[in-house]
């Protein structure tokens, strides 16, 4: 059975995909001017330099809405900085070799324009609820923006999304979680997913998705901040090494990389998979799952709320990814034969030595769990569309539960069955980003009007 879905994940992850993902990025990058690039100061300007800048509501643009830019994009990290982040990266590398770096890039630096446009089209096409919850995403824009042919989209996409965020949320981080506490100190595996499911109960049946983009808003960035220090010092202290690492990062993007140590050796074309699907898996750039989140920010224009979807790619896989991939190839143990989260482990520990362990264990532990917590909004709004919003009080349980089965699992399974639903969810929302494309440019460039103005 597993060797089929191992199959089936290459199959999804082929030339025809990488061509789907880097085609349309690419034609938004085209339309726009290459603005992810070109416009860096006006994009941080209107999302980080916003909060820097301490403005109040009104002058930062803020609208209808239920969670406040920032808070929408700590949430939307809490998401997407995870385990693909540390045991993701790890992964990509320990299969297909230092070359899969160089994919995972070019996916970031394209589908920085891919976020913007679905983030761009979640906030144009969502709704408000009788209860005054606002729910979107890729079902709805799709749904409501491309008529008849967008409805067999919208249901595709729902029932892949549904799958995916189970997959992800609740088997991917607990899991990770639970794994990197066992091998640290001991915890058994049962008991980290019944910690996880029971806390993220308690934080979510008591305040909903603004008590999620609280708790997000004060744990997110410190955390980034503190795994950032930690990862940039076993680079720096492997300072010579990195002319070398990128080096091999640039040569095995474009040749197959030799069996080394307890590297098997790998083909460009598992290099380019292998990254693409890691930095996917990642940033999420394509999947459209973290504009279901937007949907619910408070912003005074579509492509306003877009330029989060920019920043969210660089700091997520740009800074962070990079850093971790680093600090694996600079410390010389990506050849070792470990994967996941253990060969993260062993690059830190060549430096911090068990302090650095158990630093690098609690940064999985509050990514992971974020991660986890963020997704609720997913879940719920998957539920919503499928079965209807009042099923959404009694289907949401099934988040909490699932938790504690998953730790059990191992974690290749686990990887590859979200490698498969990450496949099944993108199709269909490049198809419906390249039909929205026009859209997408007007509000792009009547946001852009509105700014320069």
């Amino acid at each position: 059975m597993w060797e089929a879905l191992y199959n089936l994940t290459d199959f999804l992850w082929g030339t025809p995909l990488m061509i789907l993902m880097v085609g349309v990025g690419l034609y938004l990058s085209v339309r726009t001017g290459f603005f992810q690039i070109t416009g860096i100061r006006t994009w941080f300007k209107h999302t980080l330099g916003e909060v820097f800048s301490k403005k109040d509501a009104k002058e930062g643009g803020a609208g209808e809405g239920e969670l406040k830019p920032f808070q929408a994009l700590s949430t939307v990290l809490a998401g997407t900085v995870g385990s693909g982040n540390i045991a993701g990266v790890a992964a990509a590398i320990a299969i297909g070799g230092p070359g899969a770096v160089f994919w995972m890039w070019v996916i970031a630096i394209v589908g920085m324009m891919t976020k913007m446009a679905e983030v761009t089209m979640a906030v144009a096409f969502r709704k408000k609820s009788e209860s005054g919850e606002y729910y979107g995403g890729p079902m709805h824009y799709m749904k409501d923006g491309l008529g008849k042919a967008g409805k067999v989209l919208a249901g595709f996409y729902a029932v892949a999304l549904f799958i995916e965020v189970l997959t992800d949320a609740c088997f991917i981080q607990p899991n990770t979680l639970a794994t990197c506490v066992n091998d640290v100190f001991g915890l058994p595996l049962i008991i980290s997913g019944i910690i996880v499911a029971v806390t993220a109960a308690i934080v979510i049946l008591t305040g909903g998705v603004r008590r999620i983009g609280d708790f997000c808003g004060k744990l997110v960035p410190p955390m980034i901040i503190v795994y950032i220090i930690a990862a940039l010092a076993v680079v720096l202290l492997n300072i010579k090494e990195i002319p070398a690492a990128f080096g091999m990062i640039f040569k095995y993007a474009f040749a197959p990389a030799p069996a080394i140590g307890g590297f098997a050796g790998s083909t460009i074309s598992l290099a380019m998979g292998r990254g693409a699907a890691r930095g996917i898996f990642s940033n999420e750039a394509g999947m459209g799952t973290a504009t279901t989140v937007h949907a619910t920010a408070q912003t005074d224009a579509p492509a306003h709320q877009g330029m989060y979807g920019i920043l969210e790619v660089f700091i997520d896989t740009i800074i962070i990814c990079t850093l971790t991939a680093l600090a694996i190839l600079c410390s010389g143990v990506w050849s070792n034969g470990d994967t996941g989260v253990v060969l993260t482990f062993d690059a830190f520990r060549s430096v911090w030595g068990r302090v650095g362990i158990i630093v690098l264990c609690i940064a999985v532990v509050l990514f992971t769990y974020s991660s986890y917590l963020g997704f609720f909004v997913e879940f719920r709004t998957c539920i919503e569309y499928l079965f209807g919003e009042k099923s959404v009080k009694y289907l949401k349980w099934l988040f909490f539960i699932l938790p504690v089965l998953s730790v059990t699992l191992a974690v290749e399974q686990v990887w590859d069955l979200a490698d498969m639903a990450v496949g099944f969810i993108v199709i269909p929302n490049m198809i419906a980003l390249l039909l929205l494309s026009p859209k997408f440019i007007t509000y792009f460039r009547e946001y852009m009007k509105k700014i320069k103005g």
